[in-house]
């Protein structure tokens, strides 16, 4: 049983954990697109959203604790530059987890986890897209709406 056990050790040591999302994260910054099993990607997503939120704030300190992280200057580099500028208004929820197929080998769920600002085909399918209300609202004819006049009934035909 899990009783309240909030870290999926993903059958890892920690020094191992730390690792493997620490190399995770740096793949997922440098590419902005990895496939790989949905565990992994669910404790990914942990791992790098605080990063990415740390990173909206471009100091020395935030650059430091970042790094202590990753190990990595020129991801470092790109997620201060280029991927804390297209998030810099969203709230959270920096990436995405898209399920794909099972893996043959093991019959793991396997998933591509990307960053949601830089898939380019759902934001033009999301802008192309018209707002569809849930509840129809009232709803007015341009006949009824420019006349005054009583709508008259209509008188039943018999054949």
């Amino acid at each position: 049983m899990r009783h309240g056990r909030k870290v999926n050790h993903l059958g890892r040591t920690a020094s191992h954990r730390k690792a493997l999302l620490a190399n995770l994260a740096v793949a997922l910054i440098l590419h902005k697109r990895i496939n790989t099993t949905v565990a992994k990607a669910k404790a990914l997503r942990k791992f790098v959203e605080p990063l990415i939120t740390r990173s909206k704030t471009d100091t020395t300190h935030s650059r430091r604790m970042v790094f202590a992280y990753l190990q990595n200057k020129e991801a470092v580099r790109i997620l201060f530059d280029e991927i804390a500028r297209k998030v810099a208004d969203r709230p959270g929820g920096y990436t995405r987890i898209l399920r794909t197929e099972l893996r043959r080998g093991d019959n793991a769920e396997m998933c591509m986890m990307e960053l949601v600002d830089y898939n380019t085909v759902m934001l033009a399918s999301e802008k192309a897209k018209v707002k569809k209300t849930r509840r129809g609202g009232k709803k007015s004819t341009s006949s009824s709406a420019g006349s005054s006049t009583a709508p008259v009934a209509e008188t039943p035909t018999t054949e």
